[in-house]
């Protein structure tokens, strides 16, 4: 028979790129506040200056407001997700992303469009777990990285959506239209999203982890129904897998977010994709997409051209972005993270020291401002190239199906809870101390990466079940590194069963007649998985 390994079809490639309008829904709305700051009119209506300290701190608030919003949206994103299934939680979130849109585009003061800042935040915590959970929970193992990618580079195509909207919307000549259509416009996605969320399946492994096996077992069938496999032996294959690992959990405690921080079984996992997503946000990189535009003008840019530029920045790195889902099942999660993270270290370091000769208002050096301004493209490239996709790709994989909600919104929540931080800051220490403020990304990134280096196990090729093993679970069953004739002896045993839901695992395991043992189904050999994996490095 050879080796049956499911894989994802159009249908599953549509319902993945369809559910990431949720993403960019979260990449949109990040992203325009860095366009609305470019608009005149935005000041001139709420009556106040960009370069004042009020306009500072207003600036700050609007960031550290979302992005703190956005860290409740993680740490409570779990209930929604376990308790209503993805699918109603996607539907949810889409009505609370609408609502905060349109408070935004019709504030009449300042505190209004907070408020609706904040709430949009809330909207995009819960979304920024939600859509690469749903994703991770829909896509084969061999695929995972690329489809998962998708959110990565969905969320960098509408940075460059965002770029370009405030662009166009520079020469609107009504300045009462200009910011209030850029607030409006985040409304779309999420109500395309919300037209088109009756039709999207079902996570299979909420199905099966809510005893909706046969429904589960369909949505399965119907993600990786191809040609080469007319009895569905991959998903079926998959689906016991799934299966008889969450039989095998099922008998574990459920403790809530906080709980897994400390519990010795999954402390790990959340320490890691929690550092892992606080490290890539410790690059700056939203703190220079959203104060690019400023910073542009210190450089010499000024008129339309500095939001020209930032659409052409966020559109280069959605195109990174594909590039990254692409590659990221050969060259494996963690180098491809590390290049990225070098990369960005270096431009940053550059940037800096351009930025501190070059970076004050009237400097006749135009030559040093241009190659400021390249590097900070270089910067973009390394990111998108090698970290945007690759953070949530292994953070959405590495936690078990019954926590998995709670521990990618607890490392989500990492990204949120430092863009807090750095975003909040920003406004202030850029009028205050300007470029050196560079200085504080450049010095925490060259700190956290070497952990990431030597501790972090490799995940690509696994199975979300088998990825488990990486960190001590036991293994129910053992698919990924199976010799050619377990392999061929289980898809036997999977294709002549009728019944998927009564799947005789252990008489199946030991072999009908003979009772000698084929394929392992737990125990599973530690060194291999992370042989199969690619190793740490």
């Amino acid at each position: 028979m050879g080796h049956i390994r499911a894989k994802a079809n159009r249908y599953n490639f549509a319902v993945a790129f369809f559910v990431a309008l949720g993403s960019f829904t979260y990449g949109f709305n990040s992203a325009i506040i860095g366009s609305v700051i470019g608009l005149p009119s935005f000041f001139s209506y709420f009556d106040f200056k960009a370069t004042s300290a009020y306009g500072g701190h207003i600036i700050g608030a609007s960031n550290g407001l979302y992005a703190g919003a956005g860290c409740l949206g993680c740490w409570t994103v779990f209930w929604i997700l376990d308790t209503l299934g993805r699918k109603r939680a996607i539907q949810v979130i889409t009505v609370l992303c609408i609502v905060s849109a349109v408070i935004q585009a019709a504030s009449v003061h300042i505190a209004m469009f907070l408020v609706g800042r904040f709430l949009n935040g809330i909207g995009v915590g819960f979304m920024n777990c939600t859509i690469p959970t749903y994703i991770s929970e829909i896509s084969p193992p061999a695929q995972r990285g690329r489809i998962v990618g998708s959110h990565g580079f969905i969320i960098c195509a509408a940075y460059g959506a965002a770029g370009w909207a405030g662009f166009g919307i520079y020469y609107e000549s009504n300045p009462a239209i200009q910011w209030r259509l850029l607030c409006a416009l985040q409304i779309v996605a999420p109500m395309l999203l919300l037209i088109g969320s009756p039709w999207i399946p079902e996570s299979p492994r909420w199905l099966i982890n809510n005893n909706h096996d046969q429904k589960g077992l369909e949505v399965l069938e119907k993600l990786h129904a191809n040609s080469d496999d007319p009895q569905h032996v991959g998903a079926k294959e998959e689906f016991v897998q799934i299966q008889t690992q969450l039989a095998l959990e099922r008998g574990s405690p459920s403790p809530n977010m906080f709980q897994l921080i400390f519990d010795r079984r999954y402390r790990k996992r959340m320490f890691y994709g929690f550092y892992l997503q606080a490290m890539c946000q410790s690059t700056g990189v939203l703190v220079i997409a959203n104060y690019m535009v400023l910073e542009l003008n210190n450089l010499g840019v000024a008129g339309s051209m500095p939001l020209l530029l930032l659409a052409v920045y966020n559109s280069w790195a959605a195109i990174l972005n594909y590039v990254n889902a692409l590659l990221i099942d050969r060259i494996g999660r963690i180098r491809i993270i590390t290049i990225g993270i070098t990369g960005c270290i270096f431009c940053l370091s550059v940037v800096t020291a351009l930025n501190s000769h070059y970076g004050t208002a009237g400097n006749p050096n135009k030559a040093g401002q241009a190659v400021a301004v390249l590097f900070m493209f270089l910067f973009v490239t390394f990111y998108g190239f090698g970290i945007d996709v690759s953070s949530y790709v292994y953070c959405s994989e590495i936690f078990p199906t019954h926590i998995r909600s709670k521990g990618v919104g607890w490392s989500v929540s990492g990204l949120f809870l430092m863009t807090t931080i750095y975003t909040t800051a920003a406004g202030p220490a850029f009028n205050t101390i300007g470029w050196r403020f560079y200085l504080v990304f450049i010095v925490v990134t060259s700190l956290m990466l070497p952990f990431v280096v030597l501790y972090f196990p490799e995940t690509k090729g696994l199975s979300l079940e088998e990825v488990g093993a990486l960190f001590g679970d036991e293994l129910a069953m053992d698919v990924t590194h199976l010799s050619e004739k377990e392999r061929e002896e289980l898809d036997a045993d999977i294709a002549k069963t009728t019944d998927l839901t009564h799947f005789d695992l252990e008489k199946a395991r030991h072999g009908a007649k003979t009772g000698s043992p084929t394929w392992n189904t737990s125990g599973t050999d530690i060194e291999h998985v992370e042989k199969v994996a690619g190793g740490h490095m």
